[in-house]
């Protein structure tokens, strides 16, 4: 890992720590490991995926909102290497579309036709509680190195503590009703996304950016801003001034 690379997972971690805060957000912390997940370990595109009080895996942060990949992580909850990764807790990888097809022929064909050549599903575990997974989708064949599967992993651990984090989370209830609060917001999210990218004008990724940028600027909670939006309780020409965020720089 060149000096640059390492300086930036630093920074990630830092980042990371830095939000288990009392009052967190818990959807903007996962778009943040996602984001930079992506950056750091050469992937084309990334999603989380969290287990919901029924034990359904749902998408909660991803890096394209296009319908067509939340179709293919939408299969990837039901046929793939993410929730191998759940239920066994290890680091699933999929270094070629061979992989792929021996294990999940239905998500290798919708990968291929994504142009994904590997995938990496890295388990949200903290000891043996495992809460989803962090999924990396690269265009080149290969696997992650020794170095990489172990700071993706420290990265996605991270992440599940300010989930799981004593201070708030004092139950088994108490932690699921955590975990589903965040799936919630992620509905609210994409209803937000929707009336904004009809009144603006703009496609998905644009009017999720606007409305990240907006609640990071008033340092509100992104599922809060997203509910005023989607109740058109916000003023439109002030999310729309709001400049998209791009790769969380």
């Amino acid at each position: 890992m060149d000096d640059t690379r390492e300086a930036r997972l630093i920074e990630t971690f830092v980042t990371l720590t830095d939000s288990l805060v009392d009052d967190y957000d818990v959807v903007e912390v996962l778009q943040i490991l996602v984001d930079r997940a992506v950056e750091l370990f050469d992937a084309a595109a990334g999603a989380i995926h969290l287990a919901d009080r029924d034990g359904a895996l749902k998408v909660v942060a991803s890096t394209s909102e296009r319908s067509s990949f939340f179709g293919l992580l939408q299969l990837n909850a039901g046929e793939g290497p993410c929730i191998t990764a759940v239920t066994s807790g290890d680091l699933v990888t999929a270094e070629t579309v061979e992989d792929l097809r021996a294990h999940w022929p239905r998500f290798a064909e919708a990968s291929s036709e994504h142009g994904y050549a590997g995938v990496h599903a890295i388990p949200m575990r903290l000891r043996d509680t495992i809460v989803g997974s962090l999924n990396l989708f690269r265009e080149t064949e290969g696997a992650l190195n020794g170095a990489d599967a172990r700071a993706a992993q420290a990265l996605a651990d991270v992440a599940t503590i300010s989930l799981l984090q004593q201070r708030t989370i004092e139950s088994a209830t108490l932690a699921t009703a955590q975990l589903q609060r965040a799936l919630d917001t992620r509905i609210t999210i994409e209803q937000a996304k929707g009336y904004l990218a009809r009144a603006a004008g703009v496609d998905m990724d644009t009017a999720f950016g606007m409305i990240r940028q907006y609640a990071r600027s008033r340092q509100r909670r992104l599922g809060d801003v997203a509910a005023a939006v989607a109740r058109e309780e916000v003023p439109l020409e002030e999310v729309v001034g709001s400049t998209p965020v791009a790769g969380d720089e």
